[in-house]
């Protein structure tokens, strides 16, 4: 199996058989997790640690359902309670974790670098959950396995990715997922919500929510992020949702067979409507959970799998 990452901090830095070898080994634990038991010695004898600065309910969830059904020790750190609401630095909290020998350290952080910081000082693989604006690996991963799964490839598709872009760590991470795989990106939303310098990541740009919707063969909506916003980025969540809220009708001039995705929460009636997010004819939504802790088993799975070579070629080399 072609994976050689020691961290996954992002999606940059993985080639598309990397991307691959994962998706294909999550498809097993897709399987696995359909079973009555549930249960798997892949991280036997390891200890996970999550991190979580930001809250989070998805996410972790999956992340701690994922260790525990490979066999990890999983640790759940109350960063709301921690030290570092005392006045410890991020470099301290990490020495602190690093002499306590955990093997697999996952970390959600407001800050983006933030995670690739605490990498640089730990002795164990790290798991980027989501930090700032900058990237959500495991979330384009488990959106790359639902399309997948859904529409038989992950290539040569027309995906739409519609909303907040400036914002979201989910649209960074899966614009360069999807088009390391070869597929059409349309940016769909309102020009206040682009990145600056998105149209030499070499996407299609729209405004209009109809012309970025024609055809497309997957519709992913994004989350208006309040929370990152210290502006007037939109005139009113009515008039958003007038103008880039996905409904019956703006659906209706994508592909036939086109899916809906969301990497949740959702804002009902803002960026999707309801009896969209919950036709189970067109939407992937609840599929892209299942396939959250699949996606989740496999990369904690690989990374485990080269720490323990690592080790074990230290130890070679001490003894010799």
């Amino acid at each position: 199996m072609t994976f050689r990452a020691r961290h996954l901090l992002g999606i940059d830095h993985l080639k598309p058989a990397e991307i691959t070898t994962l998706l294909d080994l999550a498809e097993e634990y897709v399987a696995l997790n359909q079973r009555t038991v549930k249960h798997s010695d892949a991280l036997a004898g390891m200890t996970q640690i999550n991190m979580f600065f930001e809250n989070s309910t998805r996410t972790q969830a999956s992340f701690e359902l994922a260790g525990k059904r490979l066999g990890a020790d999983v640790m759940n750190m109350a960063m709301a309670h921690s030290s570092v609401k005392k006045g410890e630095t991020l470099i301290d909290t990490a020495l602190t974790l690093n002499a306590m020998h955990p093997d697999l350290l996952i970390v959600r952080h407001p800050h983006s670098g933030a995670v690739n910081l605490l990498a640089e000082k730990v002795n164990c693989a790290v798991v980027n959950a989501g930090d700032g604006r900058h990237e959500h690996p495991t979330q384009a991963l488990l959106d790359a396995l639902t399309i997948r799964r859904s529409k038989g490839r992950l290539h040569r598709l027309t995906i739409a990715i519609c909303g907040d872009i400036a914002h979201s760590r989910v649209a960074r991470s899966n614009l360069i997922l999807l088009g390391k795989m070869e597929n059409r990106i349309r940016l769909v939303g309102p020009s206040t919500l682009m990145p600056s310098g998105v149209a030499e990541m070499g996407v299609e740009i729209y405004e209009d929510m109809r012309e970025g919707l024609k055809d497309a063969d997957v519709v992913m909506m994004l989350r208006l992020q309040r929370e990152r916003m210290d502006g007037g980025f939109i005139p009113s969540e009515r008039e958003y949702y007038h103008r880039w809220g996905l409904d019956a009708e703006k659906l209706a001039l994508a592909a036939p067979d086109a899916i809906v995705m969301h990497p949740g929460p959702m804002n009902r009636g803002v960026e999707i409507d309801g009896t969209i997010a919950d036709d189970i004819n067109r939407s992937v939504i609840q599929d892209q959970v299942e396939m959250g802790v699949a996606v989740r088993m496999a990369a904690l799975d690989l990374l485990a799998r080269n720490l323990r070579a690592e080790r074990g070629k230290a130890a070679a080399g001490v003894m010799v």
